[in-house]
């Protein structure tokens, strides 16, 4: 079996799931706030950013504080839970599969998965900046390739924190223990992001992002930028070292 038709079948095990449910439900709730408080990003003009670009900035920065890392916990969790609710796994298993490809092909959906939810955060963002532009009387959207960037990188930044929340669903098989651990390593990233650190932390990565590019909008705000060096060969060897652990460790506690 090929590793394209591997995806496919993990594809169709969540078709039914409710985790398109949640992230759909999170990339709604997100934006509520943003419509209510809309005319609170005109009082941010005196720190030189435009109230648009304010909007879009601080819908973005409680998602990938928060809302984003969150669902990707739940999402993880409930992903590895497909296959063990039924035994579903002892059956992959005893097919002709090397557990790590099975263990890369559902990684590959879990990335399909939080690239499909900033999309739907993305539609979001789009429905609240409209309605708020009829609610305010100015218009608060912004330009498609604009948003484009911003969120392409929201998203590759957080693939080092994806692998790390995947590593954790593998290795620890207790749901509330895994979705538990993943939840209390959100909470930090704020802080960490104020520290030389920040590039060891993979769960600041995205905050860290959409942080720095407040900075550059903001011309009286000055907030840490972005380094490559040491932040991508940091956020590499995470990655790897994460997918690596989790490889070995797929499907280690079905075979006994």
């Amino acid at each position: 079996m090929s590793f394209f038709t591997l995806v496919g079948v993990e594809f169709k095990k969540i078709r039914r799931s409710k985790i398109f449910f949640l992230l759909a439900a999170a990339a709604v709730i997100l934006w509520i706030p943003s419509i209510l408080n809309a005319n609170m990003n005109f009082g941010m003009q005196a720190e030189g950013i435009s109230p648009e670009h304010n909007f879009f900035i601080q819908g973005f920065m409680g998602m990938a504080w928060f809302m984003f890392p969150a669902s990707m916990v739940v999402g993880t969790v409930l992903l590895s839970q497909t296959e063990r609710a039924n035994k579903g796994i002892l059956k992959m298993l005893a097919l002709p599969i090397h557990t790590a490809k099975l263990c890369m092909a559902k990684f590959t959906v879990l990335l399909s998965l939080a690239a499909a939810q900033i999309l739907m955060m993305t539609g979001m963002y789009y429905i609240s900046a409209a309605i708020s532009s009829g609610t305010q009387d100015y218009h608060f959207i912004l330009p498609p390739l604009f948003v484009l960037q911003e969120i392409s990188l929201i998203f590759l930044s957080a693939i080092p924190m994806i692998s790390f929340f995947w590593m954790l669903s593998v290795c620890i098989q207790t749901p509330i223990f895994s979705i538990g651990i993943g939840l209390a390593s959100i909470v930090p990233s704020v802080l960490i992001i104020n520290t030389k650190a920040w590039f060891a932390y993979p769960m600041s990565y995205p905050f860290f992002v959409i942080t720095s590019e407040y900075g550059k909008l903001a011309a009286n705000l000055d907030t840490a930028q972005v380094e490559l060096i040491p932040w991508i060969p940091a956020a590499t060897a995470i990655t790897i070292l994460c997918l690596v652990i989790s490889c070995l460790r797929f499907g280690q506690a079905e075979r006994r």
